[in-house]
């Protein structure tokens, strides 16, 4: 079951957005090339392999596709080239993760919309794809996963894929809604980094 070529596209832009960051973050750690290139391709391509195989989808895209492949190894050679450049951007791993989450969000939303019919498991579907490559990155590189802290992500991601699941279950079918979904969710993910906006932390203490 093949996807409309919009939400093909929102899912390439988020492997080349996650393969960016994943390939950044290894270049920051001083991993080799072979080293690069793996984290690159599992973040770029570990949520929505794992979302395939829970909607049924297999052989998972990311494994069949040689755009997925040919994509990481492109943001890698690109991270390692002009890496100066990349540097220069404010915050390069935060950024193309935030561009990942809303691209992934949307598309993994559809895709297991257009496969199982189930809004919740879509939504849920969506969310996996939108953060399973940053806690594969933060895993491989021994940092504690963002969506395990306070910050305002995994939330970015629902709210991309509860607005992409809207226009779904109404019928809605234009390209802009989910590009509405998309901006909302990176939109959200951004300004919580700007403006420090973090969710509620309990401690131990009464």
């Amino acid at each position: 079951m093949d996807m409309p070529w919009v939400y093909t596209f929102f899912d390439l832009l988020g492997t080349l957005a996650f393969a960016l960051s994943g390939a950044i973050a290894a270049r920051q750690r001083g991993l080799d090339l072979f080293g690069i290139v793996t984290v690159a391709f599992c973040v770029a391509c570990g949520g929505g392999i794992v979302r395939d195989v829970c909607v049924g989808a297999v052989p998972a895209a990311g494994l069949l596709d040689v755009r997925y492949l040919a994509i990481a190894i492109g943001a890698s050679l690109l991270t390692i080239l002009a890496y100066a450049a990349v540097q220069r951007i404010s915050q390069p791993v935060q950024l193309f993760d935030a561009l990942g989450l809303g691209f992934f969000a949307v598309a993994g939303a559809h895709k297991a919309w257009l496969y199982t019919g189930n809004p919740q498991l879509a939504v849920m579907m969506g969310v996996l794809s939108a953060v399973g490559g940053g806690v594969i990155r933060d895993i491989l590189l021994n940092r504690t996963p963002q969506i395990l802290e306070k910050e305002v992500y995994a939330l970015a991601a629902l709210l991309a894929a509860l607005i992409q699941m809207g226009g779904d279950w109404a019928g809605v079918r234009a390209p802009s809604w989910s590009a509405l979904g998309m901006l909302a969710g990176v939109g959200l993910r951004l300004m919580a980094l700007r403006f420090k906006w973090n969710l509620p932390r309990f401690t131990g203490d009464s």
